[in-house]
């Protein structure tokens, strides 16, 4: 398994970004076996952090190294800083076109990684998970599949929020900076819920929807309500729910259930420092 760490300048951006990519590339043959190489692209995971985080935490707080190297498949793990995903466009801060389309595009020349839209998939957890139903969503002709873990679907609610919180992620300022005029919101591409209808209703060809929310966790309501609503509507999504709360043993376990839906195979066998044939 190469861990990667990749720097390069972002247009979207404007500015150096870090990037850290698992490649299933190194595979050590046993002692009599024979591993024959594949020849097809890599299929890709663009695995997205909550709100705090940053590229590094996936690889902390989750098994996703090694199950990266079980399912033959690459990931890559960008930074968002705390932008819910979104294009800030008065800081030439383009996150949504970063995530959706330069990202991928600039992944795919560097390395063997698939440009088929059924080998390309997004997912996150918390402001991830809103970032990959976002802009999995908007950008629905890239990415075939969506897992969203405990997602920060906070639309509904934000036209009343005060500046009274501590927490600066919970203010009124906050979300406005972030999503802008709280009183158009929940019309616009930036409410994954209005954004799925709307591409239904267009008949356009949406990426299926794994989705999973710990019983404990204050989203699952919000996780539930978005889940009835695409369901409802004729849309291909699952929601899973399972113990836990807002927690990294919650999103070790589901996003090994995710990969375990995704359309992936077992990779070739061999030999790593976690098994050496003894």
């Amino acid at each position: 398994m190469a861990f990667l760490q990749v720097n390069f300048i972002s247009q979207a951006l404007m500015r150096t970004v870090t990037v850290n990519v698992l490649l299933p590339a190194d595979k050590l043959a046993l002692p009599g076996e024979s591993l024959k190489s594949e020849d097809t692209p890599y299929k890709t995971l663009y695995l997205l952090h909550g709100i705090l985080g940053n590229y590094t935490d996936w690889i902390n707080g989750t098994n996703i190294q090694r199950w990266s190297d079980e399912k033959n498949v690459a990931v890559v793990m960008p930074s968002g800083e705390n932008m819910f995903y979104l294009d800030q466009e008065k800081f030439h801060a383009m996150y949504s076109e970063f995530i959706g389309r330069e990202l991928v595009d600039i992944t795919r020349k560097m390395f063997p990684l698939s440009d088929k839209r059924e080998d390309t998939f997004i997912a996150g957890l918390s402001m991830g998970g809103y970032g990959a139903l976002r802009n999995g969503l908007k950008y629905h002709e890239t990415f075939g599949y969506i897992g969203a873990f405990s997602s920060a679907l906070i639309i509904d609610g934000l036209e009343k929020r005060t500046d009274e919180s501590p927490l600066f992620m919970e203010t009124r300022s906050y979300a406005e900076a972030i999503f802008g005029d709280l009183s158009k919101l929940k019309e616009s591409d930036k409410n994954p819920e209005w954004l799925a209808l709307k591409l239904k209703e267009e008949g356009i060809k949406l990426p299926k929807i794994y989705m999973a929310c710990g019983v404990d966790d204050s989203l699952m309501d919000a996780n539930r309500k978005f889940y009835s609503t695409l369901k409802s509507a004729g849309i291909n999504v699952i929601l899973e729910e399972g113990s836990g709360s807002h927690e990294w043993d919650f999103w070790n376990r589901y996003i090994k259930k995710f990969l375990d839906w995704l359309p992936l195979s077992d990779g070739m066998a061999g030999m790593n420092s976690g098994k050496v044939g003894i």
